[in-house]
């Protein structure tokens, strides 16, 4: 449970990519639906780093591979960029964009499994 970068960097963009819908917790959903906000003004930085740990990983895991996928979703305004195979990243994140939510709450419940 959060015993290494992998599992953290889960958490943080699992938290990104739920921000829509953490107010709905009762207890401390404003709490984290600010936190998750600020975290969202940084989101093409930890989608690099998040590919950068799934790679560097090596992709051995489910975890590595989640993470790799969710890195790619939150920097496509970077990554969208790369000259051979940009634009089909961009066209599979908008095909995923409908179950961000479920990516989302899977990371967040790979973090800590």
């Amino acid at each position: 449970m959060l015993g290494n970068i992998t599992e953290w960097m889960l958490l943080i963009t699992g938290l990104v990519l739920v921000t829509g819908i953490l107010y709905l917790i009762p207890a401390f959903g404003k709490s984290l639906t600010k936190l998750a906000k600020w975290l969202g003004s940084f989101q093409a930085i930890i989608g690099i780093v998040a590919v950068v740990v799934a790679i560097w990983r090596g992709l051995g895991n489910l975890d590595d591979l989640v993470l790799l996928l969710v890195g790619i979703m939150l920097a496509i305004s970077i990554l969208s960029a790369i000259p051979t195979f940009g634009k089909y990243l961009v066209k599979m994140v908008k095909a995923l964009g409908g179950v961000q939510v479920i990516i989302g709450i899977i990371a967040i419940a790979l973090a800590f499994i």
